[in-house]
Parts: structure tokens; C-alpha cells; sequence
């Protein structure tokens, strides 16, 4: 059974890969055996209901809190706790049970959040993006110095089955020097007319009045592009020069952060002198996440709505549809955690890692410095764009 395992990799990724090569393929370092346990809170009943911390062995969700009762129920329902609070501010004055807390609140108001729980000593999970200001960047990453906490951001592309893959394909030098990368987030906003008048979609707050999600910047929600860079060769973005296309709707003309685009196009420079084409698009014929990597090798392809199956191409040999590995089966995820969920089956990868390096006492696989670094190029591709595509260098968040 481990040979036809073995066979079916190797045919997998088209390359005569040695046994100790194996390992990379891997998608992190094996569950703790410990009996620690973390007491963590959850932020948010909307998308934070959807993770899978209370599964793993060593943790247990001890209070929960959103401003809407219903999702507060709704979170209480979903990790079996008892205790909710109307508000994080409620739940870090009163609540002393806490190690850690999952945040997923709206993004513009992530760094606030991340803030107040890590001066209340506590680490801290946070859903995509970390930020969005450079000064909030900043800022981040000096309370994170200055505490010694523990932060994950919970970007979903990094345990994505092609970006797996790709890692793997990467360190074991299997597709060569990835010169080239193509990464794309496209979320289509659907009927413009409905976005208007739909006043119970997620646009819009129960009172009516427009949501965080009206007319952000597309380049303001870039991690689920740059994750396939950074979550692979572990690059940083020093330059980029961008575009932006917009039409006349309200969504453009009137939101709070004076952006005109619907789309944004980047081109970037890595550190290592490698090429990135990013998109990420609210108005498109489009859907998902997905990238693909060039190597002197080969390359990889994950597959696009028009496409069945992701593809590897190796150099003079033609192109193979790829068989991935059961990744639920890595050593990472508790028996306990093995089952299907959301965004590509990520979830459940994000919640087994975050417990696992906080049970171990190391920094998680998306650290502080990894989060930056997959933020930052977005907000400075927002600025170039907003001046017609000129080129700006990004600022190292990395530690000194």
C-alpha cells in the first residue's frame, strides 16, 4: 500500500524524486503530543464559525462574542461554549480564562482588534487581511517585538492542495527556480443593480447602512494572491507597479475609501529578482483562487473555472493532470480534524497549526513577518495604481 502511495506521488508531480525528498511534500510539522490546552475565545459569528479549533485535542473555546446575538448563539452552537459576550471589549475586561483569541471581525477593523487582545497578553489568530495601512503595519509588528506573543494570520492559499504542492515542488527542487509567477483572487460582485437594492446581502449592515465591504480597494485584500509567493518560496515583494479599472456605480463613486476601481492589476519584483503578475478583481467573469508558478523545470498550473484539474508541466515532457496526496492524512492534522472544510480545505489546516505552535511554543507557519510581507505589496499596488502605474518600492516589515 506505501509503494502504489509512493508510485502515485511520483507520477504526480512528474519528477524522479528521491524517498527523503517525501518529506516536503508534507504540509507542516507533525500535532504535539502533549496535554496542554489552550483556552481560546472566537471573535465574529460570521466566517468564524466555519473553523475547527474546539476539535483539535489540546483546546477548548472558552467564550465567544459577537455584537449580534444571533451569531453569538450561533458560535456558542458551533464550539460548545458557554460563555458569550456582547462585544470583545466586554469579553477581554471580563474574561481571565484566555490564552489565546480567533479573531474574525471585519477586516478594517483586524488591527484594532489584534491590538487590544495582545496588550491584554493574549495570542492571537486573525483572518485575512492583518491590515490596511503601512502605519498600522508598523505598528503591528512593534507590539509583536515588544510582547513576544504569538500571531497567525489565517490566509487560506498557504494550504490550498496546489500550494502544498507547490511548497513541495519548491523545496525539493523539483520545478527548479520558480522565475515567473501568475496569482489571482477573483470574487465577482455579481448583479450591479442588485448590489444596490439587495440591502440584506453581506454589503450592507442589518440597519441599512453600507458595510466595510463596499467599494475596499481590491489591492486593499491581496493575501489570497500573495500567500502563493510568499507561502512558497518564502520571497518578499520589493517592488511593484500597478493598474486599476473602474466604471461609474456607486460602489466606486461613493464608499469611504475614495477608490475608484473595481479591478487591480499588479506587477511585481521579489527580492530574488523574480517576476509576479497579480490580479485580484471584484468585477470579472471569474471566480476563486489560484496561481501558477513558473519554474527552469516546470511549471505548475492550478485550474481555473474553465479548466478540470490542475496540471504539471515538466520541460520537454508535456503536461500531466496532478494527483494530490490525501494532505488530511498529514501528521499535522489531528485524527480528530480530518474532514472536509472550507476554502479548498484549508480550514481545518489554519486551526491544527495555530494550537500546534502555540502547544509547542513556536511561531506558526504564517507568522507576523510572513502576514506583512504578504499585506504590504497590495496597499503599496493600491497607491501605485491611484498615480497611473507607477513604480513603488514596498517597505521590509521583516525583524531587524
Amino acid at each position: 500500500m506505501k509503494s502504489m502511495r509512493r508510485r502515485d506521488l511520483l507520477h504526480a508531480t512528474g519528477a524522479a524524486l528521491l524517498a527523503p525528498q517525501l518529506a516536503a511534500f508534507q504540509a507542516g510539522r507533525p500535532a504535539p503530543s502533549s496535554e496542554k490546552k489552550i483556552r481560546m475565545g472566537v471573535v465574529g459569528g460570521g466566517f468564524g464559525a466555519q473553523f475547527s479549533f474546539h476539535e483539535h485535542p489540546n483546546c477548548t473555546v472558552t467564550a465567544v462574542t459577537d455584537l449580534r446575538e444571533d451569531r453569538r448563539a450561533k458560535l456558542q452552537q458551533v464550539y460548545r461554549c458557554d460563555t458569550a459576550y456582547a462585544s470583545l471589549d466586554e469579553m477581554l475586561a471580563r474574561e481571565r480564562r484566555l490564552d489565546a483569541v480567533a479573531i474574525f471581525s471585519g477586516a478594517i477593523d483586524h488591527a484594532r482588534h489584534v491590538e487590544a487582545c495582545m496588550r491584554r497578553g493574549l495570542h492571537v489568530y486573525c483572518a485575512v487581511p492583518i491590515c490596511q495601512s503601512l502605519e498600522e503595519a508598523a505598528r503591528l509588528k512593534e507590539i509583536k517585538e515588544k510582547t513576544g506573543l504569538r500571531y497567525m494570520m489565517g490566509e487560506t492559499s498557504v494550504y490550498r492542495p496546489g500550494c502544498i504542492h507547490a511548497r513541495g515542488l519548491n523545496d525539493s527542487g523539483a520545478i527548479g527556480e520558480i522565475f515567473y509567477s501568475e496569482i489571482s483572487y477573483y470574487h465577482d460582485r455579481g448583479d450591479l443593480a442588485a448590489l444596490v437594492e439587495d440591502k440584506k446581502s453581506r454589503f450592507y449592515e442589518p440597519d441599512g447602512s453600507k458595510s466595510w465591504r463596499w467599494g475596499l480597494a481590491p489591492m486593499h485584500y491581496p493575501t489570497h494572491c500573495t500567500g502563493f509567493v510568499v507561502g512558497v518560496t518564502n520571497e518578499r515583494i520589493k517592488s511593484v507597479s500597478a493598474l486599476g479599472w473602474g466604471t461609474r456605480h456607486p460602489y466606486l463613486t461613493e464608499n469611504r475609501y475614495q477608490n475608484p476601481f473595481w479591478n487591480e492589476s499588479a506587477l511585481m519584483e521579489t527580492d530574488r529578482g523574480h517576476m509576479v503578475r497579480c490580479n485580484v478583481f471584484w468585477l470579472v467573469g471569474e471566480d476563486g483562487e489560484r496561481a501558477n508558478w513558473y519554474g527552469s523545470n516546470g511549471t505548475l498550473y492550478m485550474a481555473n473555472a474553465g479548466r478540470h484539474g490542475d496540471l504539471w508541466s515538466e520541460r520537454l515532457k508535456g503536461a500531466k493532470p496532478v494527483k494530490y496526496p490525501d494532505y488530511l492524512k498529514d501528521p499535522m492534522i489531528p485524527e480528530s480534524m480530518r474532514h472536509a472544510s472550507g476554502h479548498g480545505g484549508s480550514h481545518v489546516f489554519l486551526s491544527a497549526e495555530f494550537v500546534n505552535a502555540l502547544v509547542e511554543d513556536r511561531e506558526p507557519f504564517v507568522d507576523i513577518y510572513k502576514a506583512l510581507a504578504m499585506m504590504a505589496p497590495g496597499l503599496v499596488a493600491h497607491q501605485s495604481a491611484m498615480r497611473g502605474g507607477e513604480r513603488l518600492k514596498v517597505p521590509d516589515f521583516d525583524r531587524a
